[in-house]
């Protein structure tokens, strides 16, 4: 298990200074635990999120004492994307939890290889259920079954490690494939005769004119 020091941080500490010196601002809750403010190393933690993901169980240690939790969000400054703020749920012991974890796609479509259609990817985590110690990091999406543009892959084709139940339904499509459309350029046709009756109007007019005059 992934291993974390968080330290315990007072509520009314300025949120820019603890930044500033390389901390999170986060907050862990569960259960039956209380939401208690605390702060983690930026470094660590951005190593610890890019090695294991978000679904990873993390042991936090420090004065807050010791637990075991979840990535439940986290918040990014919107333009750089750096990492603001961390909400961590703190599991019950002995219980299983129901996470979304990332696919990765695997393999080789003949679909898209052989007929140059386009791989769908309907979704991109699946949810399950397990203990603590048996979520896995990330579930492979085999699209070698993919063969046409009428088969597919469901959640219940994926193949979960000992110990993981899946929540997502089974028929829920997870990916597809399709053939791309072709833009046409609508034109509209043109009506020579209607073209033909107006040119006439007007040459009926002018003469209608030039008599006039006379």
């Amino acid at each position: 298990m992934v291993t974390i020091t968080v330290k315990k941080r007072d509520s009314k500490e300025s949120l820019s200074r603890l930044r500033s010196n390389g901390s999170i601002p986060a907050v862990f809750y569960g259960p039956k635990q209380d939401s208690t403010p605390i702060s983690l190393d930026y470094i660590q933690f951005n190593k610890v999120l890019s090695e294991n993901g978000e679904s990873s169980v993390i042991s936090l240690i420090g004065d807050a004492g010791e637990h075991d939790a979840l990535i439940h969000d986290i918040s990014r400054e919107p333009v750089t994307g750096k990492i603001v703020h961390v909400d961590l749920y703190v599991m019950e012991k002995g219980k299983k939890v129901k996470v979304n974890v990332p696919v990765e796609y695997v393999g080789v479509s003949a679909a898209v290889k052989d007929m140059g259609a386009i791989l769908v990817k309907v979704m991109h985590e699946i949810e399950v259920e397990a203990m603590p110690k048996d979520l896995p990091h990330n579930l492979e999406v085999d699209i070698s079954k993919i063969v046409d543009l009428d088969s597919h892959v469901s959640a219940g084709d994926i193949k979960l490690p000992h110990g993981v139940l899946l929540v997502t339904g089974a028929e829920e499509i997870v990916a597809l494939a399709k053939m791309a459309k072709e833009e046409v350029e609508e034109t509209t046709p043109i009506d020579l005769s209607s073209i033909e009756v107006e040119k006439k109007g007007k040459e009926e007019t002018e003469e209608g004119v030039e008599e006039a005059k006379k």
